[in-house]
Order: C-alpha cells, then structure tokens, then sequence
C-alpha cells in the first residue's frame, strides 16, 4: 500500500517539530520541512481512501485573524476539523482585546481547552511576528505554572516576514507537479512583483517564497522594479540557501528578461519595504491623514510600472511558452477583478484551474503542521490510523 510506504519513509528523517511553534521556515531543518510536506502528502492520500485521520475527540483550534484572509481561514479550520478539533474564532473588536486585556491574559484565557493557535497579523512591519512570540512566551508561562493542561501550538498564518502555511503548500503543489523535490532541482522560479492598483501588500508571500525554494537547489531569480525592496536580512537568507542547496539566487529589475526560460513564474504584487516601515509608524500612531497621502504617493509610483503585468506575450518567452503560473491568490486580474493588474484575464484563465490545485494544499499542510507538533513520532501515529480504519464518510 503506497500509504504505509510513504509512511515508513517518515523514519529517514530526523526531525524536531515536537512541542514547537511553525513560525519561519528558516527556523526549520530540511528535515523538518520534509517531514510536514510528507506528512501532508499523507493526510491527503487518507482523505482520499477515506481513512479518517482524526487524533482528536475534543478539543478547540483558534484562529486570530488580525487581517482579511478567505483561502487561509478556511483551510486553518479544514486542517482542524480533519483533524478532530473545532474552531473558534477569536473576534477582537468583540472581545476585552478592545478594552486593553493583555496579550499574556489573552493568550492564557482563550487556551484552557485549545491544542492550537492560527495566528494572521501581517500589517505591521517589525510586529507581527513578535506578537506571535509573544503569544507564545505567554502560554508558556501558563503551562509552567499549571494554568493550562497542555500548551497550545502556534502557527503562523502570515505574518510580517514569512507565510509559511502559503510556501509550503507551494512547494507541495510543485513536487506533485513535477513528481518529486529531488526534480526541483535546477528548475529555475521567477518571484517578480507586478503592478497592482492597491498598495501595502504584504511582503511576506515574495519574502516566503525566495527563503524556501533556496532550500531545495531551485535557481531563484526575484524581480522587482527598482525601490521595491524586500527585507534585506531576509534576501540575504535566500542568498546563503541557494549557496548551500546548489541552486542559485539572483535579483533583476525587468520582469520580461527575468521570465526568460522560467520553468515557474510567480508574479505577485508587494509594497516597498521603506514604504511598509512609513506605514506601520503612521498605523501605530492612528495618523490617518498620514495614511492617505502615503497611499496617493505609493499610487502614483505603482502606476509607472502598469507593463510589469504578465500577459500572453511575457508568457511567450518563458521555457517552452509555459512555465507554471503560480500565485497565493486573489491575483489582480486585468479586466476581471481590476482595469489593471497583475496578470491578464487570458493569461489567468490558462492557469486557473492549477492556480485553485495549488491553494488546495494548504489545508493539509496545516493540519500537517498540527499533528507533528502534537507527536514525537508521527509515523507511528498514522501507522494507528491506518490499522484502525475507520471510514471518514460511512458507505
């Protein structure tokens, strides 16, 4: 049974996921990240055999969504319910967050029967992952002291630096895609950025991307126009994998002569990095005048570059005129969702279908990323699950 095989090669790795928090990616070994990518693959397979996957009879997730978010909110609850748990989101404008509760108070008050914690707080360059740790320095003074029965897991559903639940699911689509993450190896992806007529993207999704495909020997060329910088310290780190992995990491400032030979394209729009430091300080001083003129400014800069768009004839230089077209969705479709955007309506519509296979991973890479925080050994957990055999839906 190919189950069990995939399974049994879950012991190759020496992985230390146990008790820990899914915060970065570059905080992981490779193992580690081999270890929820299989493990994904394998509560995948399961749903499909119809093999209940559920470790759990009780228990809550919760979910604090600090930013719109629609593809990962219903995955972080798909990942929970297949696993047992249920969800509960927590509304901060409802809750004594507004009334100025802690966030030590917070974090303890919401676990007392939670085993995890989705976090999403990507609008303010410097503090959504540090809010995250701070959550976690807080409920592991809970556990220490005996407030809470067991200390709930965090993972990082975007924050300021990385999306990690957004990269692994990509780097899942793209072993299946092309058969195995040996194959990735020497295939060249073009993280570019591409006009939008919004600002103040996150740059975590380009930031995600670049640190993880170094990893695995894939040529990484990171295209923007000139002044849309990315965190520096996180660039760098691309830099160092790819001079680790074998592959190689390059920055460009043309989107055409970067789609060159591209074996996968991802054109995403980002706002400057300089620009996301202006924009959390007038965030956090409730400058809301500062705000729209900071908004007019970026405007005004994105439109000269409306032909960083990836249309039909970008497409056309790519290797064999098809490269893979990827993207964390919802993309700026030129007269679709917009006048004007990142990619055109033709050109999206070629990919669609991929692009909705891609977003479909990231359910089971969460709920990967739960059950190896939860167990030592999770080979020996889905080797249960297998022998138990208890159908998800009754025939």
């Amino acid at each position: 049974m190919d189950l069990i095989k995939k399974i049994a090669e879950l012991n190759h790795y020496k992985s230390d996921l146990r008790g820990k928090d899914f915060l970065l990616t570059w905080e992981k070994s490779n193992d580690d990240l081999k270890v929820v990518l299989q493990v994904a693959s394998i509560l995948k397979e399961m749903r499909k055999e119809n093999i209940s996957p559920r470790i759990f009879d009780s228990g809550l997730a919760i979910s604090n969504f600090r930013d719109k978010s629609t593809r990962t909110r219903f995955s972080f609850a798909s990942a929970a319910n297949l696993l047992g748990l249920a969800v509960q989101e927590l509304d901060e404008e409802k809750s004594q967050i507004s009334h100025g509760e802690t966030v030590r108070e917070t974090a303890n008050m919401i676990s007392f029967l939670s085993d995890f914690i989705g976090i999403r707080d990507d609008m303010f360059l410097g503090e959504g992952n540090k809010y995250m740790r701070q959550v976690g320095e807080a409920l592991d003074e809970g556990f220490a002291q005996g407030v809470l029965p067991v200390r709930p897991g965090i993972v990082n559903l975007q924050c300021d630096m990385d999306h990690p639940t957004q990269s692994m699911a990509d780097l899942l689509h793209l072993a299946n895609e092309y058969g195995s993450l040996e194959a990735l190896r020497g295939k060249k992806i073009v993280m570019s950025w591409a006009y939008s007529p919004s600002y103040g993207k996150p740059l975590s999704v380009p930031q995600g991307i670049i640190a993880l495909m170094t990893r695995f020997g894939m040529n990484v060329e990171l295209a923007y126009p000139e002044g849309y910088d990315l965190i520096p310290e996180i660039v760098e780190i691309a830099r160092n994998n790819a001079a680790q992995s074998g592959g190689s990491f390059k920055v460009s400032h043309s989107m055409t002569d970067a789609m060159r030979d591209a074996d996968i394209v991802y054109p995403k729009s980002w706002a400057p990095f300089h620009i996301m430091q202006q924009r959390t300080q007038l965030l956090m001083n409730g400058d809301k005048n500062g705000l729209k003129e900071l908004e007019q400014v970026c405007l005004a800069n994105n439109a000269k570059f409306k032909d960083w768009e990836y249309n039909e004839q970008v497409r056309k230089v790519t290797k064999n005129s098809d490269a893979l077209y990827m993207h964390c969705l919802p993309a700026d479709i030129s007269g679709e969702s917009c006048i004007q955007g990142e990619v055109s309506k033709e050109t999206f519509e070629r990919y669609r279908i991929k692009t909705y296979q891609e977003a479909g991973f990231k359910p089971y890479i969460i709920a990967a990323m739960m059950l190896t925080n939860r167990f030592q050994n999770p080979a020996d957990i889905l080797m249960k699950l297998i022998e138990r055999n208890i159908p998800r839906v009754i025939k």
